[in-house]
């Protein structure tokens, strides 16, 4: 059976980049791509898949309507798959506890999981603002796929 420590291994061992699914509101998949890594859930305390959004992302509000989200990564014709309910932090998404300091490091941290590096880690921070990024935190209620258990 595969588990977090398999997406984490799988994720670093090119880069984090993965699909990213989510269901419209009529029912079809909206796919894109971003880079993905393994952190807590800073409002559960359980390890998750998790990504940065801009906050124009149409993936967000699939999410606030309670779209489950998958994250697809490949490595040659080896394949994983995470799908899960998401919560949301960021602008749009306030969550209690999470004031802008611990949305800053948050933030910063699935960048830096996701295998992001910044020369500049003050100018990453104002582009965030700037984007009205949201993180998004996947629960992982499912993971598939044909890699071999670790």
């Amino acid at each position: 059976m595969l588990g977090l420590e398999d997406v984490t291994q799988f994720l670093a061992s090119e880069t984090g980049l993965a699909t990213i699914s989510t269901t419209q509101m009529d029912g079809r998949v909206l796919s894109s791509i971003a880079n993905c890594g393994v952190v807590q859930n800073p409002l559960t305390g359980a390890d998750c898949v998790a990504l940065v959004s801009t906050g124009r992302a149409a993936r967000l509000d699939h999410v606030r309507r309670g779209s489950e989200v998958t994250i697809a990564v490949r490595r040659g014709w080896i394949w994983l798959a995470v799908t899960g309910k998401a919560d949301l932090i960021g602008p749009s998404d306030p969550a209690s506890g999470i004031d802008a300091e611990a949305l800053r490091l948050l933030l910063r941290e699935i960048y830096e999981a996701a295998g992001g590096k910044h020369d500049d880690f003050d100018e990453y921070d104002r582009q965030m603002i700037k984007d009205g990024r949201t993180a998004v935190l996947v629960d992982p209620a499912r993971i598939i796929g044909n890699q071999p258990a670790a």
